[in-house]
Formats: C-alpha cells, structure tokens, sequence
C-alpha cells in the first residue's frame, strides 16, 4: 500500500477577515505563534505520508502564498473554486498519478493539540477503508455546537446518518445521548473505492476524471465537474461510509470567537495583543500583534488590528463578516477583501 495525503487549501477563511484575505487566506496565517496552519498540517502527516505522496489542492488567487508555506509538498491549483467534491476528486486522481492507492484528505486550517492522538485515528481508519469503505473522523464532541454537522455512527462503525447542523434543542439533545460526533471533513479511502463511488452517485464527475485519464486539459473539462460537497454529492448516499472516533484536542478555528480555543485568556478575554490595557473589560477577543489595545468598559467585543483595516465587532455577529466582504465588493473595494 502507498499512502498519499490530498491537503484542501482553497478556501478564503472569509470568517476571519480582515486578517485572513483572498491573497494570505487563513490557512496561510499563523494565528498562534507556532507556525502557519497549512505547514502546521503538514508537518502532522509527515510521519505517515512521505513529502513526494503529499498534494496540496488550492485556488489561483492564493497559490503563492500556498507554495510559500507547503515546504517540499505539491502544490495544485483547481481552476475555480467547486466545493469539495471536484476538489478532493480531483486531488485523489492526481495522488493516483503519483504512485498513491490510498488517499487521506484533511483541511488545512485546523488546530489539533494531540497530533499523535491524530495520527492513530488514521492508521485505524487507513486498515478500515482496505475494506473497500469511505472513511470519515468524527470528533468526539465538547459543547453542543450548531454551527458543525454531526455523524451518527451505527453498528461496527458504519454511519447511520449525517445530520445537517442542527438547531440549538437539536444539538443539545446529540450532545446528551453521548453517541453522535462532530463531521470534521477529513476522510481516507482507496483511490478505487472513491472512483466507483463517484460512477455510481456523481457520474459527471466520474466521466471527468475518465477523460483526464484520456489527456484531456484541466480546464477543459473543470466546469463540468459537481459543484457540491463530498459529503452531499457521495457520502450521504453511500451504502458503505465507516467512521472513526478522534479525541486530539480539535478545533476548526472557524471563527474570530473560535480562536479563544487555542490563545491565551486573561481577565479581559483572550488573543495576542503586543501590549494591554484593560478597564472594566471581559470577555473579548483581541487580535492587535504590533499595536498596545486599551480596552475601557467594554465586553464581548472582537478587536482586529490590521496595517488597513481595524474590526470592532460583538462577538455574537463575528459570523457576519461575509455581509460585510459582500459590500465592499459591492463599492469596488476589492483591495481590501
């Protein structure tokens, strides 16, 4: 068996602008102090996957910034953005051509405290999908979040259903019975099994990667690829998608609040702040590295500092940020997105 990793690094990160944009994306950005997100993942799967077998799937608009921090992997460019099914197809057609039969597929800007504890949950999800499944991870879940989908496992690991993310009565009812896990969208699988799948649930796609295999140009044949995710296009249709339960101290950082997670607190909340002062403040989440922040009265606020843009926003509307990305390309204001 050889072992390649396909490494998604197209998004924007658009829940954290202004720092993450469309020429430093988020997983580009070193939001802790301990290395970019991207090199952060890489360097996870070093001790299983050889730097010759790792793809990393990007974007046009953000391949330099992706090269710069992918150290000896390869960089790929999909021609636009589809979603992740085109994406990881695609990614698993090329790791193929590389020599891989079995691929893992992991985002590239996520935090993992325990990377050993990740590397296990592979291994056992690698001997799993040689079984001919799809294998996803599923996160033992910590709080009753809405904002993620949720995997119910069944009998012998198979998945007994994906649950869209859930209204808040729903989620805490998940939390409390103790079975359900968070979907993470890192997933293995042989090359073969995802190609038969694909034939059988997402035929345009397949006849895609049917004629890259006859030499046909990426570009020519990109748009007419499925724009939808894996989990909707495949996954949920599937009749053979194990899961593997994975405890390594996760988090998507998906957001400016969601950050707390993995930065220092303090009284007045948490972030990375050259210098502070704090007045009667709480619970807010602070991103200044070359700036001193006087915080005076104020909670639950989101402070960003960039060399153009400052954010002040309440945490509660931190998932706003794409109506506020929309309007400035609305005005023209391209410059700053």
């Amino acid at each position: 068996m050889t072992l390649g990793a396909v490494i998604l690094a197209g998004g924007r990160g658009t829940r954290f602008w202004p720092l993450s944009r469309r020429a430093r994306p988020k997983q580009v950005l070193d939001l802790t102090g301990e290395g970019t997100l991207l090199a952060r993942t890489l360097a996870r799967i070093a001790p299983m996957v050889a730097d010759a077998q790792q793809l990393v799937v990007t974007g046009p608009d953000m391949v330099e910034a992706v090269r710069a921090e992918a150290g000896n992997a390869r960089v790929v460019v999909e021609p636009s953005g589809r979603n992740t099914l085109p994406a990881i197809a695609w990614g698993a057609w090329e790791a193929g051509r590389m020599g891989a039969d079995t691929v893992i597929v992991l985002p590239s800007d996520h935090h993992v405290a325990n990377p050993e504890a990740l590397r296990a949950a592979l291994r056992e999800a690698v001997a799993v999908a040689a079984g001919g499944a799809l294998v996803t991870l599923g996160i033992m879940p910590t709080r009753a979040e809405t904002g993620f989908g949720w995997i119910e496992p069944g009998e012998g690991g198979k998945v007994r259903r994906f649950v869209e993310k859930p209204p808040q009565a729903v989620a805490d009812a998940l939390l409390a019975g103790g079975v359900h896990l968070w979907n993470a969208g890192m997933f293995v699988f042989r090359v073969e099994t995802l190609r038969a799948a694909l034939e059988k649930h997402c035929p345009r796609t397949a006849a895609v990667l049917a004629r890259l295999d006859a030499g046909a140009p990426l570009a020519d044949v990109w748009g007419q690829t499925d724009a939808t995710s894996l989990d909707y296009g495949v996954l949920e249709h599937h009749d053979d998608v194990r899961v593997v339960a994975l405890d390594c101290g996760w988090s998507d950082v998906g957001s400016w609040p969601a950050l707390e997670e993995v930065l220092p607190t303090a009284s007045w909340g948490a972030g990375v702040c050259k210098e502070i002062v704090e007045v009667d403040a709480s619970g807010n989440l602070v991103y200044a590295a070359e700036k001193l922040v006087a915080l005076v009265g104020v909670h639950d606020l989101v402070v960003v500092d960039t060399p153009d843009v400052v954010l002040v926003a309440r945490r509660e509307d931190a998932q706003r940020l794409r109506e506020v990305l929309a309007t400035l390309d609305a005005r023209g204001l391209t410059r700053y997105t």
